[in-house]
């Protein structure tokens, strides 16, 4: 953030300069406590100024989402190379490294921010999610997916993202667990879906034939043959 000593700045370099603000802000508190003069404050510059560059706090919130929205999907992205339960576990530590980075406002936004609602702000968390669908089925080698598997895909990146909303409030579990916990649901939503279907069947098959035995996929199996004993 700025030490407030103003410079002269390009358009476009201010505008991004004043995002960069607004999401280190918007990361520490809901936008809903931080005023433009706060923005404006931390920026080094005038709160007409802000104003200048964007029409009021409602644009700017949506222009720092846009941003994390970037960040957050990009975080989904995995080379293809190694076993599917430790790719994924790397994906889940990504994905917590920026619900930490960025807690309030990844709360706010999924529970209720002041952009929530607005047809941009449902644009962009519909874009995240989309990006960590297609990035999933691309592991398993999927282009087409059938009902079933979409259906275990999409909710377990709905799971993922209430299962941060509950760890970031009094964080009472240790994330490493919840981590190896969400790729452990993963599989358990897939094996599920296996029992119904022989198409699941054979991609769950597939996805566990080169697991070593020390990956997450065989974890989770050694967990559940010492509960059932």
């Amino acid at each position: 953030m700025s030490t407030g000593v103003r410079r002269r700045m390009g358009v476009e370099e201010r505008r991004q300069q004043l995002i960069g603000v607004a999401l280190e802000l918007f990361s520490r508190r809901s936008p809903d406590e931080v005023s433009i003069d706060e923005i404006a404050s931390a920026a080094g510059i005038s709160r007409p100024l802000v104003y200048h560059y964007f029409p009021g706090k409602l644009s700017l919130y949506e222009a720092a989402l846009k941003r994390a929205s970037e960040d957050l999907a990009g975080r989904f992205a995995e080379p293809h190379e190694g076993p599917l339960g430790a790719r994924l576990l790397r994906v889940m530590r990504r994905f917590f490294d920026f619900v930490e980075e960025h807690g309030p406002g990844f709360a706010a936004l999924m529970r209720g921010g002041p952009a929530v609602g607005s047809s941009a702000t449902n644009a962009l968390i519909d874009s995240v999610r989309q990006a960590a669908y297609e990035q999933i089925l691309s592991h398993l080698d999927v282009t087409e997916a059938p009902a079933r598997l979409e259906l275990v895909v999409r909710s377990w990146i709905s799971l993922a993202e209430s299962t941060a909303l509950i760890w970031l409030d009094g964080r009472r579990i240790p994330r490493t667990e919840l981590e190896l916990q969400l790729v452990h649901d993963f599989a358990a939503l897939a094996a599920v879906s296996a029992a119904y279907d022989e198409e699941m069947g054979a991609l769950v098959k597939g996805m566990v034939k080169d697991e070593p035995a020390d990956g997450p996929f065989a974890d989770l199996a050694g967990r559940l043959i010492a509960l059932a004993g």
